[in-house]
């Protein structure tokens, strides 16, 4: 069904669109692309293995606190040291760290993945305007437009809103304006780890098992969509991900069966093909986190 088709490309799109707006976030402010984001999804939904399934409702919150603990270590540690590095040293680092994570995680758990039970609740179908969906898929849709709403209101209505997009537009002038760097580069980093945490239990809650390298794949297809809809523009990276959620279901559905296992390849050539015709991303228009 065409409708179901939509949902499932909302859905999907909108898990992507998490995570190219935390990407962003971190990069708008502090000039980093922050590989080390999907460890924070990693990070949460072993919060949510270590309380699931008795302590479900205790598990999601606590994940979101985990997670923007880590994420300030990232920020307080690693990161500002290296304040005023190149991009390519502050990539390398966020790298090192993932790598890093990566391994305490093996170390702590093991390599296999765990099942966690988390979600089996929200797996049925409800009836929503004569069609079926799935009440995750619902959920989903929920937070992240919530999310995108509240993350726009904050930018536009609240003083820290409104260093972030001074900063990110122009860092040097932010400071000599007197706004401080240590306070937005953290403000930044506590949202890209709640972004994480909510993307992490959303996974999580779909896939009912955890493993060290469970933020992998959704980094790079975070990347994918960030660079997709502009680097440096918030709604440019979270249109992105809608539109990325929408080709990967596309090709599945129009894909005959002997190809749909090079969905994957065919989705990464059209993106490059995009970007040969809009090197900054399709939605890019300027170089700043501005029209949110």
């Amino acid at each position: 069904m065409p409708i179901q088709y939509f949902v499932d490309a909302v859905t999907v799109g909108g898990i992507y669109a998490l995570l190219a707006v935390g990407l962003a976030m971190t990069f708008g402010v502090a000039r980093l692309v922050n590989l080390a984001q999907g460890e924070l999804i990693m990070v949460a939904a072993y919060t949510i293995y270590l309380f699931s399934p008795d302590l479900w409702y205790l598990s999601i919150p606590i994940a979101v606190i985990v997670s923007v603990l880590f994420a300030l270590l990232m920020s307080w540690l690693p990161f500002s040291f290296l304040r005023g590095a190149d991009e390519t040293t502050l990539l390398v680092a966020s790298f090192g760290v993932s790598l890093a994570l990566q391994g305490v995680a093996v170390a702590i758990f093991g390599s296999r993945p765990k099942g966690t039970g988390f979600g089996s609740g929200v797996s049925a179908s409800v009836e929503l305007f004569g069609l079926t969906v799935s009440l995750l898929d619902l959920i989903t849709f929920v937070v992240v437009l919530l999310m995108l709403l509240l993350l726009t209101v904050f930018l536009r209505s609240t003083a820290a809103g409104v260093w972030i997009r001074a900063s990110a537009e122009d860092f040097v002038m932010a400071q000599l304006l007197g706004v401080r760097a240590q306070r937005v580069v953290t403000i930044s980093f506590v949202i890209s780890g709640v972004i994480a945490a909510l993307t992490g239990i959303l996974l999580t809650a779909r896939s009912g098992t955890v493993l060290p390298e469970m933020g992998v794949q959704p980094l790079l297809l975070g990347l994918v969509a960030v660079v997709l809809g502009g680097l440096r523009s918030l709604p440019g990276a979270a249109a992105g991900g809608f539109l990325l959620g929408g080709l990967t279901v596309a090709l599945t559905v129009l894909l005959p069966a002997g190809i749909a296992v090079y969905r994957d390849a065919i989705l990464f050539v059209i993106v490059i093909l995009v970007l040969l015709v809009r090197p900054g991303g399709i939605f890019i228009k300027s170089n700043a986190l501005e029209r949110v």
